[in-house]
């Protein structure tokens, strides 16, 4: 599984990339909000940061608008994904976009009909909410299996990235039902590593290790 990081932070981002745990990034206008700084400076700042794909969004939700935005946004950095609402006129510009080569993100999808429109388009990537799911008590990561059983049916390109990931589990589960990307807040990202047993053990070993009164260098 790809991991994204789902933020606008620019430390955080290079922090991560630092790790080599980073695929990709994605952000919204929400995230751009939070970060309180131009939206086109903080997309080509991430752009020339990391080598792999950055989800810049459309703000306008007509088509004419869409492909204007989206033009402009594609011109900024080889690796921007222009990132698209699952609607009529955000599927008409995916398909646009798809046909001239530009990668697509098409965001805000809750039902396995919308990812099959999606990937009829030709989008590069489809973005099933899966936070959003639970806080209806709906199943997210059944939304992720039906999307992977139709997706492998009819041999779509299509990548399935889990969104509005909020836990580790949620990271676990979108793996084993087999989304291909999951994107995913830093602290989520970072506690992926942690373990209760590992640092009991690690305790032990440096304990052990103080016995000896060895070095290594």
């Amino acid at each position: 599984m790809k991991f994204f990081v789902d933020t606008a932070v620019i430390d955080d981002i290079r922090e991560l990339n630092d790790y080599g745990l980073l695929d990709g990034v994605t952000t919204n206008p929400s995230l751009i909000a939070k970060s309180g700084r131009n939206f086109i400076e903080v997309i080509s700042e991430i752009c020339a940061l990391v080598d792999g794909p950055v989800s810049a969004e459309v703000a306008s939700m007509d088509y004419a608008s869409m492909i204007k935005e989206g033009d402009y946004l594609a011109t900024l950095a080889d690796n921007v994904v222009i990132k698209l609402p699952l609607t009529l006129d955000g599927l008409k510009a995916c398909r646009y976009f798809s046909q001239k080569g530009i990668k697509t993100n098409v965001t805000l999808c809750f039902s396995a009909n919308q990812a099959l429109l999606a990937a009829k388009a030709g989008a590069t990537y489809i973005s099933p909410f899966l936070g959003r799911l639970d806080d209806l008590n709906l199943d997210g990561m059944e939304l992720i299996r039906e999307i992977r059983a139709i997706y492998d049916n009819y041999g779509f390109a299509t990548e399935i990235l889990a969104a509005s990931v909020r836990t580790a589990n949620h990271v676990k589960e979108a793996a084993i039902a087999g989304a291909d990307v999951a994107t995913i807040p830093p602290g989520v990202i970072k506690g992926l590593a942690n373990h209760v047993l590992t640092d009991k053990g690690l305790e032990q070993f440096a304990k052990d290790w103080a016995s000896t009164g060895q070095t290594i260098l």
